[in-house]
């Protein structure tokens, strides 16, 4: 897919320039005199940037307006059934993003994102990333529903990055280019993470290829150890500046970069002439520390920097995607924010209160349960491992089954191994294996404490595909859920090049009761 944005988007972002523009008219009421800057009760994060002296130049959230004048979409969805597509806006002008209007539209299928729109009035939308020089594509969408969250008691969802996923836009309007100052936040999902590269928002090559040291400028986050990284086994927040993640002046260990993992993690990297910062805080409460200040590296080709001015969600410069995280908000500024300026805009964000939704009480870490399927054929059956290999299947189980028949179909819950958010599955009758998926067969296995193995074992639970008790979302497939398919378990897209994955009551097989623990 090119990224040049299509006439359609352009024809919007002049519209939604009037409200930026709209927005720095409002800006002006808000500067006072005397030695510092107030800001109005109203002002939003591009309007507190702009106040600042660092205006926004791009604008992206799926959860809220981050412009107080702002009222046009927030991002786009398309749905599977019949690949139509629904622009989601908003409430009201400033407010946050109509989730009703998305699960109306998505109802009784499944949704991806194909757009996250810029608010600056620019232009500069996230669309599927191509492919590039470390990987090919084009990536994959986000599932729509997949991370689910509330943020000024308003129901909303993020962008669920799986390894695959990725977004971008090579043509831009005002990204800071070659040693140009910049200043850049985002808010992520800190429990949702990986060692993959390179989950990144931010400065990128506009040719989706590795052009050299110093080429980017975006924020990384994950627990990736093999160029830089902190102090604890992480996440950290860390510079993508090309060739590295950076935690410090030059790459390895800096002890001042702390793991932080809050539930909703606001990360900050800016830039200017031989000077950048990391900055970071909890995205609920409190206010924003600082991590590294100071010089560039003292190594050849970043200082000065030589950024191209693409932007990149979810993907390295080059297209490395093997990385996981969740994105909700996030604005890339032209000029070097000052701490104050920060601080403003995290006072905002902790403002708005987002709020992880909680598992469902019958889903509690710790509880035994048993899973049945809701299909008209197998309402007698429950999801099981088989003692005569590895396999998972369903099969009726009954008050007059065996002991262990009824051991092998009783699942304990334990929180997601690879995302807490979600949860994994022991087993009740054998101690320390997991339910997990392996060339999307589910099978029975002993957990080997690998990130792929925890990453296999982590299913995200959503209202019913057919609207009757729960599906569950592979944590690394996130177009896949838990099925049952010829009385064998897989995990399943509604769709696609697999026999299981038939769209034929994919919606029922997909949904489960959450029943009583049958051991």
């Amino acid at each position: 897919m090119s990224l040049r944005a299509p006439v359609r988007l352009l024809d919007r972002s002049r519209k939604w320039a009037l409200c930026a523009a709209t927005a720095v008219t409002l800006i002006a009421s808000v500067l006072v005199g005397g030695t510092g800057t107030s800001y109005a009760a109203s002002s939003l994060p591009c309007d507190l940037y702009a106040a600042g002296g660092a205006p926004c130049v791009a604008a992206h959230s799926t959860t809220r307006a981050l412009y107080a004048a702002y009222n046009g979409p927030l991002y786009q969805v398309r749905r599977s059934s019949d690949n139509s597509n629904r622009d989601i806006g908003l409430l009201s002008t400033g407010g946050y993003a109509n989730a009703a209007a998305q699960d109306s539209f998505c109802a009784g299928t499944t949704c991806v994102i194909t757009v996250i729109y810029d608010q600056s009035g620019r232009g500069n939308h996230l669309t599927q990333a191509p492919g590039g020089g470390a990987a090919g594509g084009p990536d994959n969408l986000a599932n729509a529903i997949a991370a689910p969250t509330t943020v000024g008691g308003h129901k909303a969802y993020g962008v669920y990055v799986a390894p695959g996923t990725g977004y971008r836009n090579d043509h831009t309007s005002g990204i800071a280019t070659g040693d140009q100052p910049e200043g850049m936040y985002a808010i992520f999902d800190g429990t949702h993470f990986n060692g993959g590269c390179c989950f990144d928002y931010g400065n990128a090559e506009t040719s989706n290829n590795d052009t050299g040291n110093g080429h980017m400028e975006a924020i990384y986050f994950g627990n990736s150890s093999y160029w830089g990284y902190g102090a604890g086994t992480g996440p950290w927040i860390m510079a993508d500046l090309e060739n590295g993640l950076f935690s410090g002046v030059n790459q390895r260990y800096n002890a001042n970069d702390p793991t932080i993992n809050y539930r909703f993690t606001t990360a900050i990297i800016k830039g200017t002439a031989n000077r950048w910062a990391i900055r970071g805080g909890n995205a609920q409460s409190g206010g924003l520390s600082t991590f590294y200040s100071g010089a560039r590296p003292n190594v050849s080709g970043y200082n000065p920097m030589s950024k191209e001015g693409a932007i990149i969600l979810g993907i390295g410069g080059d297209n490395s995607k093997g990385s996981a995280g969740t994105f909700y908000e996030g604005v890339m500024t032209s000029g070097y924010p000052s701490d104050a300026t920060e601080n403003a805009v995290q006072a905002n964000i902790t403002s708005v209160a987002y709020t992880a939704p909680a598992l469902p009480v019958a889903l509690t870490p710790g509880s035994r349960i048993s899973l049945r399927a809701t299909t008209s054929c197998c309402t007698t059956d429950y999801l099981r491992h088989d003692d005569a290999d590895t396999n998972v299947v369903i099969s009726p189980i009954s008050s007059s089954s065996s002991a262990t028949d009824k051991s092998d179909a009783t699942w304990i819950v334990r929180a997601g191994l690879a995302n807490s958010s979600c949860v994994s599955f022991e087993s009740a009758n054998a101690t320390g294996q997991y339910l997990r998926h392996a060339g999307f067969q589910l099978h029975l296995n002993a957990n080997d404490g690998t990130s792929l193995f925890a990453q296999d074992a982590t299913f995200c639970p959503q209202t019913g595909n057919s609207g009757l008790g729960y599906s569950f979302m592979s944590g690394n497939y996130d177009s896949k859920y838990l099925r049952h398919y010829y009385y064998t378990g897989y995990i399943a897209s509604d769709g696609g090049s697999n026999a299981w994955d038939s769209t034929k009551s994919w919606a029922d097989d997909t949904s489960w009761q959450v029943a009583s623990p049958w051991s």
